[in-house]
């Protein structure tokens, strides 16, 4: 009866022990948007992460036949699919990303589109004009980091 116990003592103690290891990889994200214009634009001044595996995720473009809305949308849905492809969650595990426009007038609507699709936790975020992109007909790319729970 005693070594019975101690045995079911030892499985319970190393199932203990296994939870806790593989909880070490868990992302915490934390987004750091203090101000007015960070709501306002929708990016956060820094975004904080423990743990996990860094992705990087290579441009996104959407069909040039597209308007703007249309080809930005395509851009984060591809971004979605591509880091749950690698094990993450979506776009909520984006931490930053690249934004390139052909046109300033578009970043607005851009915006819009980012408070939509983030809520309140956004990714950090740069916003560059282009005078053009490799495809006729882009007018959006987005490239970013995602950081993903590394089970």
């Amino acid at each position: 009866m005693l070594a019975s116990i101690n045995v079911t003592s030892a499985i319970i103690l190393g199932a203990a022990v296994a939870v806790a290891l593989g909880t070490t990889s868990v992302v915490a994200k934390e987004c750091y948007a203090p101000d007015a214009r960070s709501q306002e634009r929708a990016f956060s001044r820094a975004v904080i992460t423990e743990g996990g595996k860094t992705v990087w995720l290579g441009g996104q473009t959407g069909s040039p036949d597209r308007n703007f809305e249309g080809q930005a949308r395509e851009a984060f849905s591809e971004l979605d699919k591509n880091i749950k492809a690698v094990g993450g969650s979506g776009l909520k595990d984006m931490v930053t990303m690249t934004v390139f426009i052909n046109d300033v007038r578009l970043g607005d609507r851009l915006t819009e589109i980012r408070k939509e699709i983030f809520k309140e936790c956004f990714p950090g975020s740069a916003l560059i004009t282009v005078s053009g992109f490799a495809r006729p007909g882009i007018l959006i790319e987005i490239q970013g980091i995602a950081v993903i729970d590394g089970k």
